[in-house]
């Protein structure tokens, strides 16, 4: 179901037509170009070609409780350990929680981290570190800015670096703009690597269907008229004779050129139709937005979509989202947890893992699975758990990682790592590692290595 919005009018002549505000164009569909084909030859045909093709980064925004999903302390004191008992998983002497039995099911594909830490427990700033390795330029709660150079998000590096030179984005967010409060965080965009990589946003909401939230009809244009693809070439045309080519344009031009591939190509909107999906498939999921928003990731990157970051909401407070709620559970902590957090996350992780398997996809896709910290180990007086960044645990799988496995471990309380500390900026290097990108790639777009590789995972 595609939701084509409200429509905008402005009165502009044709002269003063923007490319930008002509292709303001809201909720069509597009890829239509499959490149899965395209990824598997190559990774035949190349010796030595790297593991990894393609990421799915599942953003847990406002921090998981890592003692209530990945880290549970039984033997703790009651103030710490929560309610909820570790089960077994099929991977010996490895448990997670009770509430994530489908994910306990298949720990043979993915590696816990239990030692994960940053430098911050605010949302922004963390935030920031988790989506760029990297704390220069972040902007806290209460509007300090870090100093140094904001650097680019993982998934506009990849945009960068693996282009698949096909007329779509490979760099696709699905959510809207992640925000605390009324201000949103720094380190989600590109950067110094430019317009044309930075993240093509979509989003999926239950009952009103796919979203494009920054493409809007503007300028009196409709759906309909888009079908007039030659006038609009046209009037494209001319535009165009009147922009100046500076980098920036040339940059902006090609960001815009895929968005109008998407908006004007036929063919190319079957990819976010989702009820094109056997239902069956569509339930497995589940029928709430995480769970469609993970479906559509799967369809993005089997057509060739390099980098998918679904957010599983855009706002930290789980009762303050038009989505399924953020993860800053400050009270009530357990309720929301076991009421909805914990079977949403269960059900569609692991319909994504089986998915992507069946399709043959998982051992060349990377999945990722974070928040920007965890949560204290002892429990409020609210039934909650505040912010805590000295240790949290994240999920990873696919892509020729080594799976089955847990890598470093927290104290008796989860309050600090004891082996083997790794970080954000740690992970990704690993993850590009499976790409192959390393240190002479980054280093030709004037970046350099935030972490080390993990190398347990490899």
């Amino acid at each position: 179901m595609f939701n084509f919005g409200q429509l905008r009018s402005r009165n502009c002549s044709a002269s003063s037509l923007s490319r930008r505000a002509l292709l303001q164009a809201g909720s069509l569909g597009a890829v239509g170009l499959t490149l899965g084909d395209l990824l598997r030859l190559e990774a035949s045909g190349a010796e030595g070609s790297p593991p990894a093709k393609s990421v799915i980064l599942l953003w847990l925004w406002g921090g998981p409780s890592h003692l209530e999903t990945f880290d549970l302390k039984p033997e703790a004191p009651v103030e710490y350990r929560g309610p909820y008992r570790p089960i077994p998983t099929n991977v010996p002497g490895i448990d997670i929680c009770e509430l994530l039995p489908r994910l306990a099911r298949q720990a043979d594909r993915y590696t816990i981290l239990r030692s994960l830490h940053c430098e911050t427990n605010d949302h922004g700033m963390a935030g920031t570190i988790g989506l760029t390795g990297s704390i220069s330029g972040a902007i806290s709660l209460g509007g300090q800015t870090q100093p140094g150079r904001i650097q680019p998000t993982h998934g506009s590096i990849v945009s960068r670096l693996l282009p698949t030179g096909l007329d779509l984005p490979d760099f696709m967010t699905v959510g809207g703009r992640l925000h605390q409060g009324k201000r949103g965080i720094a380190g989600e965009g590109a950067s110094i690597l430019g317009a044309s990589h930075e993240p093509f946003r979509l989003d999926y909401l239950p009952g009103e269907g796919l979203r494009f939230p920054g493409l809007e009809l503007n300028d009196g244009l409709t759906p309909s008229g888009l079908d007039a693809r030659r006038t609009l070439l046209t009037r494209l045309d001319e535009v165009a004779l009147q922009i100046d080519r500076s980098a920036e344009t040339t940059q902006l031009d090609e960001y815009y050129q895929k968005a109008f591939s998407l908006l004007t190509s036929q063919s190319s909107k079957e990819v976010f139709d989702l009820d094109r999906e056997p239902e069956q498939i569509r339930q497995r999921y589940g029928k709430f937005r995480f769970g469609q928003c993970c479906l559509l990731a799967r369809r993005l990157i089997e057509t060739g979509v390099r980098f998918v970051q679904v957010n599983w909401s855009s706002h930290v407070e789980p009762i303050e989202d038009t989505g399924d709620g953020g993860w800053d559970m400050h009270d009530r902590n357990f309720q929301q947890f076991q009421d909805r957090h914990s079977w949403m996350l269960d059900q569609a992780v692991s319909a994504l893992f089986d998915d992507l398997a069946d399709r043959g996809l998982l051992s060349e896709t990377v999945v990722v699975a974070i928040g920007e910290f965890g949560r204290t180990p002892k429990i409020n007086g609210k039934a909650g758990r505040d912010h805590w960044h000295h240790c949290y645990s994240g999920l990873v799988a696919g892509g020729g990682l080594r799976v089955g496995q847990v890598i470093g471990s927290s104290d008796r309380h989860a309050e600090h790592p004891i082996l083997r500390p790794v970080t954000p900026a740690d992970l990704f290097a690993t993850v590009f590692r499976q790409l192959g990108i390393g240190t002479p790639e980054l280093t030709d777009i004037d970046l350099l290595p935030a972490g080390e590789v993990i190398e347990e995972l490899t």
